[in-house]
């Protein structure tokens, strides 16, 4: 039987900004001994009660794995406002300020940290591990590159992104005055509403039944983004300098049916792109970004392929 413990930790180049977790312990865990640790990162729009902790680190505890889920600054249970903030330098930093968090227990082996991330916190994973090789071996499952996510999403082409850019600077000026922070949704409210707006895509599709659902909804997940937040992810690309910088053993797990959020696409073009050459991309045949979420057949595959990279790895 695992256990589970609560905990807070700061992030220090968030002023001290104080993000909540959940530490996952195998069955047979021992405090006076060193271990092995993962860090499990949350997708986007998402917190660690939802697929992080309840399926991935729960798993990697059941395999014998010390695994950490968190909330990522600006979102569930952590601090910082305007909440609900999607940041990509913050969702870096995060990773980090949990690897911080990690050297601080005297129970973990420091030299053996692994990191992985789920979609959007895939990608967020990535870019933390290209500049802090405190983690050993790094894997995305159904990674996302939520800067390319987004610039799709609301720029079919240059003009229109920049025309969204300046709606955005308009609409932060009106803030800074004192007007209302502006919400955006992430999903359409039901399928009805997707149906409603010409929405066919598999991803918009399964992320309504997970998230907006009781099979994954949660009370931290509210389905809303700050507006002008996204204006960060705009700028974002994980790609960059990954022929340089992104050294360590590296899995990415995705499945073979694509939709929207590009999972299968950016898996390609990471591994393509890193320079390490310890890398392994694994595709599900038969499977969708959501069925990584927390599907029985994909999500044990993924945890089994997962607790043999990290295994060899670290």
């Amino acid at each position: 039987m695992i256990k589970k413990e609560n905990v807070t930790f700061p992030v220090r180049e968030l002023n001290d900004l104080e993000m909540k977790g959940q530490l996952f312990f195998p069955a047979d865990f021992d405090s006076t001994k060193k271990h092995p640790a993962i860090v499990v990162n949350h997708p986007t729009s998402s917190d660690f009660n939802q697929t992080s902790g309840k399926i991935y680190a729960t798993k990697l505890a059941q395999h014998g794995w010390l695994a950490l889920a968190y909330d990522s600054p600006y979102q569930g249970q952590s601090a910082g406002e305007p909440h609900n903030s999607e940041i990509p330098f913050a969702r870096t930093v995060g990773v980090i300020a949990a690897i911080d968090f990690l050297d601080t227990l005297d129970y973990v082996d420091h030299d053996k940290i692994g990191a992985m991330g789920i979609c959007g916190g895939g990608g967020f994973t990535l870019n933390a591990a290209k500049i802090d090789k405190r983690i050993k071996a790094v894997a995305g499952v159904a990674p996302a590159n939520v800067g390319m996510v987004y610039r799709e999403t609301f720029g079919p082409n240059n003009d229109a992104l920049i025309d969204t850019l300046n709606d955005m600077a308009q609409q932060r000026t009106a803030e800074a005055q004192g007007a209302a922070i502006k919400h955006i949704p992430v999903l359409p409210a039901s399928q009805e509403d997707r149906i409603k707006a010409g929405i066919t895509d598999v991803d918009i599709e399964q992320a309504i039944d997970y998230y907006l659902t009781p099979r994954g909804n949660d009370q931290y997940a509210p389905n809303q983004f700050v507006y002008t937040s996204l204006a960060f992810d705009f700028g974002y690309d994980p790609l960059a300098l990954a022929d340089k910088l992104a050294t360590q053993p590296l899995e990415l797990i995705v499945g073979d049916i694509p939709g929207s959020f590009a999972s299968y696409r950016f898996a390609y073009e990471y591994y393509d792109r890193a320079a390490t050459q310890d890398k392994e991309l694994t595709v599900f045949s038969n499977t969708t970004h959501y069925d990584l979420y927390d599907q029985p057949e994909a999500t044990d595959k993924a945890v089994t392929k997962l607790d043999e990279f990290f295994t060899a790895k670290l």
